[in-house]
């Protein structure tokens, strides 16, 4: 570093990468140790706090007791220091043994400032590090056996291949989920009996909306069963909710408007990232233009919107080992990467990233409502005259929300209580506007009583002409 290239560093004054001293190590052990546990820093030994330049008359015995400091920090840390017109100038790197302590202290550097951390701030900051995990801490909440999901282990052990004759206690020790007859946290997530009370703000609310804003909720659904469960439930509501395309060629084909296998890899992204300590359960809401997942806990401490996608720091190791067991996600941080690629596959847009320290959200932007696409001429030879003749109006009628009914009711006949319930829609305006009035007036639904279609007692069936869709 030349005279000049000091003169333009203290120009740019104190902040949180600057630190002035006018002479002397006192209190130097404190700052290189906030400097070291946040961003870095220089110190500039030998200029005043309004920047002048004061050169030191022994720098080589200052630089030795500098570095001295340094190596009494717990742990040690080695800093370089360089002597620049009588200006000692102490590089110190942002650590990757954090946290440092001095005297038995730990500090960070806030802006201009070193602050000594408190007792809540200290163990926050060994959460952000990934220095302790949360997921593997001991769960008093949990009561072992009596919250124990039989089913929930049952599904575990299946998908990881486990032999199901186990003595089951032993196995959770095996596999880190139980110690000393208490169930970590991530046991209590994949194997309670009840997510919510065992693990609160575990559950996954998941919001359908009128338009582009939260104005008006259409239907609502609230999971907190156990984490498969919860998966599970999630992504059959999104595949009720979301459009589906439906190409007619020699054989049907289905297309979810935006890539499943994308929104099951955020989901469980989410799920297995997301920081269970803060307050607030796990969003999932669809709007009219866009699919917005929003969990918890910002990006894991190491990782920046820049790496995101090329490495793979777990919050929740203990979690994300059995999710890898279980075949859910991949072991290297590829799960953005294949978001990507499968978004350029379908295609529609790729999705955008939103984070800050305490929330992350991804966000699909969803395309123009898919309608079936329909080559009469090919509709004609598979399905016939009439699969022609249907399939000739189908384009401008089904939409996903009508498929999904027509599917529903198949050879039944049933009330509208009966189909709200089996397409899970909290909604009834929302059930009538976009699945009852346009399979009934699109000919493809009847009502069994139509003389009185108020009537208690009404149902609803499939008309030759809806038998007909399903079909093709």
């Amino acid at each position: 570093m030349t005279v000049q290239d000091l003169q333009a560093l203290i120009a740019s004054g104190e902040g949180q990468l600057l630190e002035f001293k006018r002479s002397g190590v006192s209190h130097l052990g404190r700052e290189i140790c906030a400097f070291a546990n946040s961003l870095g820093g220089r110190i500039l030994i030998g200029v005043s706090d309004s920047g002048g330049i004061a050169p030191l008359a022994n720098t080589n015995q200052l630089r030795s007791e500098v570095q001295s400091i340094a190596r009494n920090l717990d742990p040690p840390l080695m800093v370089d220091v360089k002597d620049v017109a009588g200006v000692l100038i102490v590089e110190v790197p942002s650590s990757r043994f954090k946290p440092h302590s001095s005297s038995g202290k730990f500090y960070l550097r806030e802006g201009a400032t070193c602050q000594q951390m408190n007792r809540e701030e200290i163990r926050e900051f060994f959460y952000r590090e990934g220095l302790i995990f949360f997921d593997e801490k001991t769960n008093e909440r949990f009561i072992w056996p009596g919250d124990l999901s039989q089913t929930a282990c049952g599904a575990m052990q299946r998908l990881c291949g486990i032999t199901p004759s186990l003595n089951t206690r032993q196995l959770l020790q095996n596999l880190g989920l139980l110690k000393d007859e208490q169930m970590t946290y991530a046991g209590s997530l994949l194997l309670g009996t009840d997510g919510a009370r065992l693990v609160p703000g575990s559950s996954i609310n998941c919001c359908l909306f009128q338009g582009t804003s939260k104005t008006r909720i259409l239907d609502q659904k609230v999971y907190s069963a156990d984490f498969l469960s919860n998966y599970h439930s999630t992504v059959n509501y999104l595949l009720a909710h979301l459009d589906t395309s439906y190409d007619i060629g020699f054989q049907r084909t289905d297309k979810l408007e935006l890539p499943e296998a994308a929104l099951r890899e955020a989901l469980l992204n989410a799920m297995g990232h997301r920081d269970y300590r803060k307050p607030g359960d796990l969003q999932v809401h669809l709007f009219k233009d866009r699919l917005e997942i929003i969990n918890p806990g910002g990006l894991v401490g190491g990782l920046t919107l820049a790496t995101l996608g090329t490495r793979s720091i777990p919050r929740n190791p203990l979690l994300f080992g059995m999710m890898q067991r279980m075949n859910l996600v991949e072991k290297v941080g590829s799960g953005f990467k294949r978001i990507h690629e499968l978004c350029d596959d379908q295609p529609c847009p790729r999705p955008d990233i939103e984070t800050d320290q305490d929330w992350f959200r991804i966000i699909f932007r969803r395309l123009k409502s898919p309608t079936s696409e329909v080559t009469g001429e090919v509709a004609g030879e598979v399905a016939g005259e009439v699969a022609g003749e249907v399939a000739g109006e189908v384009a401008g009628e089904v939409t996903g929300e009508v498929t999904r009914l027509l599917t529903v009711l198949g050879e039944q006949s049933l009330s509208r209580e009966e189909v709200q319930t089996l397409l899970q829609l909290k909604s009834q305006a929302n059930f009538r506007d976009r699945y009852l009035t346009p399979a009934l007036e699109a000919d493809f639904i009847e009502r069994t009583i139509p003389e009185k279609p108020s009537s208690r007692l009404q149902k609803y069936r499939l008309t030759s002409k809806g038998a007909a869709v399903l079909k093709i």
